[in-house]
């Protein structure tokens, strides 16, 4: 009769046979090959059997010489003289998909993920499902079919099998920026900007960059050392929604910067606001602490008073299309000034600004931290739109140096110039809302466009249900230009 111990050691049943299932199941989980056999790849084979071939050496000493097993090396022949397939290693009998379907699914998470239609891993699993079940794969395991989905242990093997692919956390794009960065709208930019370069032949330290970002009271805090386990993990700041404070830069191409401007949300600004701030900063203040068209034309004298532009020596102004940056007043005033202005196109500059590519993002994490800082050594305070200056003035230099400016306009392409920087999978994003680029004849006969005058003629018939129009657009910018009135005649 048979002890208990050697019963279940030799005959495992019940609970002891499913115990010792999931222990074989975790070894071959993270089982590691132990030998170098089969690893050698099929060029060395063809090297092997080459010399063999040819009659410069036995089968033994090729073996030995290319460190390859006898039997394989004579099997790799006898294929080869057959003139049947050639192939090395062992076969893997439990594979679920070839080599090529799985690179043609790896290809297509890349697309997806290039148009920011990236796919989750539970989807990735249905994904792998659902073509096996098309392709008709032989080796389907059961689990597939009844949760309807792979394993996670197919799809971890599957990400080492194709290490160019990895799980990571998508940033938040909107829309607009998505559909907004296409090939038309970066070459017109950048031909614009090739025009204005020959024309006036800016060298680096005359091409700037004026750009504004938001300051609140309220941090974002940074990694910490806690307790391993812990579920929860606090950090204090100083209220629960904070107050913005506008931060206005400005940069050029050979690394430089002048000093700051703050925009408060408070009627009545005084200097003392920006008392402790970076030196030579300015302020203002209104209802919002946004910028607007009379605080940027304020932050455009500040900045002509350091760039000193000429008519010998006119500098280039890139920023975006904000409100405030586009209005008769802030380019009558830079004209005034030799101050070119270049605006980028709508919903771009996270990929052709530079303050937005090199500064203001190590601008945000020093930002970050030196507000942790400050919480720290001002335990039980709040705080507030005063200490903004402060705080930027300790952080902001460690961000605006010249190797962050100049690897902004760089990474831009801005200068060095270089229109073909951007490949087509930059633009993938947009290629669903991509259409055909109306040809300039056909828009130009659309809009009936008469050089003779700068006239508006309507034809009135009780309402303007039914209108002709008629205008000269060389004549309207030629005006604009001018700063000319520009005069409209209406018949009825």
């Amino acid at each position: 009769m048979l002890n208990a111990s050697y019963k279940h050691s030799q005959y495992p049943t019940g609970r002891h046979r499913k115990r010792l299932c999931a222990c074989a199941l975790i070894r071959m989980r993270h089982y590691k090959r132990k030998t170098a056999r089969a690893t050698q790849s099929q060029d060395v084979f063809e090297l092997a059997s080459a010399k063999v071939l040819e009659n410069k050496t036995n089968l033994r000493n090729a073996a030995k010489e290319f460190n390859l097993c006898r039997v394989s090396l004579s099997r790799y022949l006898k294929k080869k003289k057959n003139g049947k397939p050639l192939s090395v290693g062992y076969v893997k009998p439990r594979l679920v998909f070839q080599e090529e379907e799985e690179a043609k699914i790896s290809e297509y998470l890349v697309n997806c993920s290039n148009i920011y239609f990236g796919l989750l891993p539970l989807e990735v699993r249905k994904l792998a499902y659902q073509c096996a079940i098309v392709i008709k794969a032989k080796n389907l395991p059961p689990s597939w079919r009844e949760n309807e989905l792979a394993g996670s242990d197919w799809f971890k093997n599957f990400m080492k099998r194709n290490p160019r692919l990895s799980i990571r956390t998508p940033e938040a794009t909107s829309l607009s920026r998505a559909t907004s960065f296409n090939k038309t709208n970066v070459q017109d930019f950048f031909g614009k900007l090739t025009d204005v370069m020959d024309k006036y032949k800016f060298s680096p330290s005359h091409i700037y960059n004026i750009d504004e970002t938001g300051v609140t009271t309220v941090h974002k805090p940074k990694k910490i050392v806690a307790p391993r386990g812990q579920k929860q993990v606090g950090a204090i700041t100083s209220a629960e929604r904070g107050t913005l404070v506008t931060l206005a830069c400005a940069i050029n191409a050979s690394g430089n910067s002048i000093p700051p401007m703050f925009v408060f949300p408070r009627l009545r600004y005084t200097d003392i606001f920006v008392r402790g701030g970076p030196p030579e900063c300015i302020g203002a203040g209104n209802s919002s602490g946004w910028m607007t068209e009379k605080e940027f034309i304020l932050f455009l004298d500040h900045f002509i008073k350091y760039v000193k532009p000429s008519a010998q020596e006119p500098v280039l102004l890139l920023l975006d299309n904000h409100h405030s940056h586009v209005n008769i007043a802030v380019v009558k005033k830079a004209k005034e000034n030799h101050v070119i202005m270049l605006s980028f196109p709508p919903h771009c500059s996270h990929n052709l600004q530079p303050l937005d590519v090199g500064v203001y993002g190590p601008f945000k994490n020093y930002l970050s931290r030196t507000q942790t800082a400050w919480m720290h050594n001002n335990p039980g305070k709040t705080m507030t739109i005063y200490d903004i200056p402060g705080i930027v003035k300790d952080s902001l230099p460690l961000a605006i140096n010249p190797s962050n400016i100049m690897n902004g306009f760089k990474a831009t392409c801005i200068w060095p110039l270089n229109a073909d920087i951007f490949k087509d999978y930059h633009f993938a994003p947009s290629y669903f809302t991509d259409r055909p680029n109306p040809a300039s004849k056909e828009s130009e006969t659309d809009m009936n466009i008469t050089a003779p005058s700068l006239t508006t003629n309507l034809s009135y018939t009780g309402s303007f249900d039914n209108c002709s129009l008629d205008i000269s657009v060389s004549e309207i910018i030629n005006s604009l230009e001018n700063c000319d009135p520009i005069t409209s005649n209406f018949t009825k």
